[in-house]
C-alpha cells in the first residue's frame, strides 16, 4: 500500500507469533542524517502499534522523498491509515 509519506508491505503471522519490522531508505530521501531520522520515525511509530496489530504481521516500510522534514504525528497518521486500510487493526 502507498501513502505520501512510505510504502507499506506486510504479511500475516500465525496466532502467536512476534511482529517484525524492516526499513528501506534510500538517498532518494536525502543525507545520511535524513535517512537515520526517517528509519527512526518509522520504527518508533511501528513500536508504539505493535501490540494493536490484530494477526500479528511482517511488515516492511518504505521511506519515500516527501518523508523528509515530517513529524511524528504525520509519519503515524499515514502509518495508522495504512493499518486500518489492510484490515490490521479495528477502526475506531
Amino acid at each position: 500500500m502507498v501513502t505520501r509519506h512510505l510504502i507499506a508491505n506486510w504479511r500475516e503471522l500465525p496466532t502467536g507469533a512476534y511482529p517484525r519490522l524492516g526499513v528501506i531508505t534510500s538517498r532518494k530521501i536525502g543525507n545520511a542524517v535524513a535517512r537515520s531520522r526517517a528509519r527512526r520515525l518509522m520504527r518508533e511509530v511501528f513500536r508504539k502499534h505493535r501490540a494493536e496489530l490484530l494477526p500479528p504481521a511482517d511488515m516492511v516500510l518504505i521511506a519515500r522523498p516527501a518523508l523528509t522534514g515530517k513529524t511524528y504525528a504525520e509519519v503515524e497518521r499515514d502509518y495508522l491509515h495504512v493499518l486500518k486500510h489492510a484490515h490490521l487493526i479495528k477502526s475506531p
